[in-house]
């Protein structure tokens, strides 16, 4: 028997602007700051209306150089205080908006830009030799292909603006972007239709991490769905009267696109924003404004937890009232020592979602946000359906029971863009998206994720999960970061361990391989040895690149390393 949601969800078929803004040229607020640059806040802000004007600005510059409705643009850079114009601009003048990590090498641009055929892309100055060479590659006119920085308006000095635009080997993408007035009279699609609904709005790339990144297609629909529940489940709380944000995480990832852009912008949450994650200027910020709340990925929770400047009250973080962690799994010992920081007063609260669910089916209502700490993710957001379904294709009903965890709703993708094939294999034809996460819940229908249904590590006949291994692992006082995987020298797989000690020789394999034995059962011990990294590879959002740590084990075992040796 599927689990509904306790709330029930009705999105409105209207497209994302509409939604965000009511008409193009209704009244709003110019008073109030949603986003703002942390460094510049006094002179770089957007208020709803300041956010409107800029975008029509932008979509009607791109309107005037041809884009037609469905077509895709291209995003290449790091968080950036005009990201927000971009995004909306694209989706207000009906193209599908479609970001980049601004690290990729050029192969793996040229793949994004061969897959999405992007009409104009834009590239930050320290992503755009790369992308100019996987644009060459891939076939796209140069001449759609534009620098993106600080538009020249607002550089700090007359010398700065044209020492820019003579040094620029590309077109600046303030070119795109028309007088106040042309774009006070830019208008986008109204339309109030199922049609309008369900049209793309975004394609977010998946992470890659068991193949090549596929494109999510994103709709108006599920943008909408996605932000109402977001905003029912953590911004519903009446009595909080200052509600203070920072966007620490990066926009070209689903999770920070749609919390910052668009949660940000329909709630009103005042948001500042870090152009790249650093550690000491996030607690300045943290301290500075007065942060009342904080969306975070384990990399960040880790650092923060193990950080002296962070335990030692080195900087004031009294203001924060609400850690809400998402991305992948958080274990029992990160979060407690998080916790700790607070002496308990601050809760990490952890909810699950995936770029195929943008980004978002579970997490614990705002009412929760204090109370005993706990590792589930909460309950289903509202409109959401979900069940476990077992190998056999039956459905697992009983607390605490271990099954794939399949949902639906009004915030499932439309599918994968131009993979009908691989489209059907993980929605079904009456829209369950299988999900591939293991998970189970408890009496009180709190859910809890256990680890990637492909990550399981099979040991004798049973499945060993991964991420508790790394949770117990990082209970260690002398390791920094631990990533589990199978090694499969027989039709078995042995677990192996790699970690980063907190400093060279801090630890020995073999007090790590005794360490684990001594806590779990027989299947669980690290008969496949341990390795010693510098740091654990991970895409942004913070999930484990175990396939790249497969492969870094073959490569070591093929050039007859032992894989029993430091690394």
């Amino acid at each position: 028997m599927p689990y509904k949601s306790r709330w029930e969800l009705s999105p409105p078929h209207v497209s994302v602007p509409s939604f965000l803004f009511g008409s193009p040229t209704g009244i709003l607020s110019d008073a109030e700051k949603i986003l703002l640059d942390w460094k510049r806040p006094e002179t770089h802000s957007f208020s709803l209306h300041s956010l409107r004007e800029w975008s029509k600005r932008f979509a009607a510059g791109l309107t005037a150089a041809g884009i037609q409705q469905g077509d895709r643009v291209m995003l290449v850079s790091g968080n950036n205080f005009w990201t927000p114009v971009i995004v909306l601009g694209v989706v207000m003048a009906g193209g599908i908006y479609n970001s980049a990590n601004p690290a990729s090498t050029a192969r793996e641009l040229e793949y994004q830009l061969k897959d999405s055929e992007p009409r104009f892309v834009f590239a930050a100055e320290n992503c755009l030799r790369v992308t100019q060479e996987a644009a060459k590659s891939a076939g796209i006119d140069q001449s759609h292909l534009f620098l993106f920085e600080e538009l020249p308006s607002h550089f700090a000095t007359a010398s700065e603006r044209q020492e820019k635009l003579i040094n620029n080997t590309a077109q600046h993408w303030g070119t795109l972007i028309t007088t106040p007035q042309v774009g006070s009279a830019f208008r986008w699609d109204e339309s109030q239709t199922a049609e309008m609904a369900t049209k793309t709005a975004i394609l977010i790339y998946s992470s890659g991490t068991t193949g090549l990144p596929k494109g999510v297609e994103v709709t108006h629909s599920n943008l909408v769905s996605t932000t109402m529940q977001l905003m029912k489940m953590q911004l519903s709380d009446k009595s909080v009267t200052q509600r203070r944000s920072l966007c620490v995480l990066p926009m070209y990832h689903g999770l920070g696109l749609v919390y910052f852009v668009f949660v940000a912008s329909k709630s009103g949450l005042q948001s500042y924003m870090m152009q790249r994650y650093n550690l000491r200027d996030m607690l300045s910020c943290i301290d500075s404004f007065k942060i009342t709340e904080l969306l975070l990925v384990p990399p960040i929770l880790l650092a923060i937890a193990k950080h002296p400047s962070a335990r030692n009250g080195d900087y004031d973080l009294s203001s924060v009232r609400k850690v809400v962690a998402g991305a992948a799994p958080l274990g029992t010992e990160v979060t407690q020592q998080f916790e700790e920081i607070w002496s308990g007063r601050v809760r990490v609260r952890q909810a699950w979602g995936m770029s195929e669910i943008p980004c978002i089916a579970m997490c614990w209502n705002e009412a929760e946000s204090s109370g005993p700490s706990s590792i589930s993710v909460g309950e289903l957001v509202p409109g959401v359906v979900a069940k476990l379904v077992l190998e056999d294709g039956t459905e697992e009903t009983r607390p605490g029971s271990l099954g794939e965890l399949w949902v639906r709703g009004p915030n499932v993708m439309k599918g994968y863009w131009r993979k009908p094939k691989e489209t059907s294999e993980t929605i079904t034809a009456d829209g369950w998206l299988k999900s591939g996460d293991i998970a189970y819940r408890d009496e009180n229908n709190k859910w809890y994720i256990v680890d990637r249904k492909k990550e399981l590590i099979k040991v004798r006949g049973a499945q060993v999960a991964p991420a508790e291994l790394e949770a117990l692992l990082l209970e260690h006082p002398q390791i920094l970061d631990a990533a589990v995987i199978g090694l499969s020298p027989s039709d078995d797989e042995d677990p192996r361990a790699y970690v980063v000690p907190r400093h060279a020789g801090a630890i020995t394999e073999e007090e790590i391989v005794e360490f684990v034995a001594s806590k779990v059962s027989k299947i669980k011990r690290l008969t496949g040895g341990v390795g010693f990294l510098s740091s654990i590879p991970k895409n942004p959002s913070g999930k484990i690149l175990r396939r790249e740590l497969r492969e870094y084990a073959k490569k070591q075992n093929s050039n007859g390393t032992s894989l029993k040796s430091h690394l």
